[in-house]
């Protein structure tokens, strides 16, 4: 559900945000955060490696069970919270044996659901279970790429992959880009879908609302001096004329940046042609 904005201000002009209404309004519970400095973009020495970081406002970290390795226990769904580190929302949940630990809230996740992970535990929204005990055409998120290691694929707001087939030892899933890839058959995942999947729809309306989030502005190459871009220069505006590429010279359109490639076996598809 989004929220639109009346423009009483200049900054509310145009703006769209998600409703935080169905969330909790209550603190983090505080054995379960910790906190969270900001690099500013800057490496061990001190330099920008990575550039237009900085600034944002302060946020503790909250610790999220991507591993669900409490087998074959009840947890209750206590509450939905705001995690500003991501932009799916997160749930609280609380064990029959009263430990509270937070997860990555599904879509249409509601308060008192019982959940729970186990290895053939109920195909129900929010369960956690290996993808050789889940059915082909299920929807999924979470997914470990080590079993065991914690999910690392599928974890943001609105976004979900599909179990296409199982062949032995691997299972065939296909992500959101529209890349099919092998995924070890031990490895867990979560039934359903990411929630919050209005958040491709929201409008910052205003630069400092960008700020809050720790971005400093981007200033085009073409309005540099030659000594600072290579698109710099030139008697009027001019469009660059070049290809497009970095302050350093390395092209921006196409090149591959893609190092890993122990993994490639893995991919069946890739989602560019």
């Amino acid at each position: 559900m989004l929220n639109k904005y009346k423009p009483v201000t200049p900054g509310m002009r145009g703006t769209v945000l998600v409703s935080k209404k169905h969330l909790s309004t209550e603190k983090p519970v505080k054995y379960l955060t910790k906190s969270l400095h900001s690099t500013g973009g800057r490496n061990n020495q001190g330099k920008i490696t990575s550039r237009r970081m900085g600034g944002g406002v302060k946020r503790k970290y909250r610790m999220i069970d991507f591993k669900r390795n409490k087998n074959d226990i009840f947890a209750e769904v206590v509450r939905n919270e705001y995690d500003p580190n991501r932009s799916a929302f997160i749930s609280l949940l609380k064990y029959d044996d009263g430990e509270m630990r937070y997860i990555i809230c599904p879509k249409n996740l509601k308060l008192g659901d019982k959940l729970i992970s186990g290895e053939n535990v109920e195909i129900k929204i929010g369960n956690s279970l290996p993808l050789k005990n889940i059915p082909v055409g299920t929807n999924i998120h979470n997914i470990e790429l080590k079993p065991g290691a914690g999910a690392q694929m599928v974890r943001s707001a609105g976004s979900s992959a599909q179990i296409v087939s199982k062949e032995l030892p691997y299972v065939q899933v296909k992500l959101i880009s529209g890349e099919i890839r092998h995924f070890n058959r031990n490895s867990k995942a979560t039934i359903g879908e990411v929630s919050n999947s209005d958040q491709k729809n929201v409008k910052l309306g205003k630069a400092g609302r960008k700020r809050y989030l720790g971005f400093r502005p981007k200033v085009r190459g073409v309005v540099m001096n030659p000594v600072d871009h290579p698109h710099g220069g030139g008697e009027g505006r001019t469009s660059g004329g070049r290809n497009p590429v970095t302050p350093w010279g390395v092209s921006t359109k196409g090149k591959k940046t893609r190092k890993n490639k122990k993994t490639n076996v893995f991919i069946i598809k890739r989602r560019k042609k």
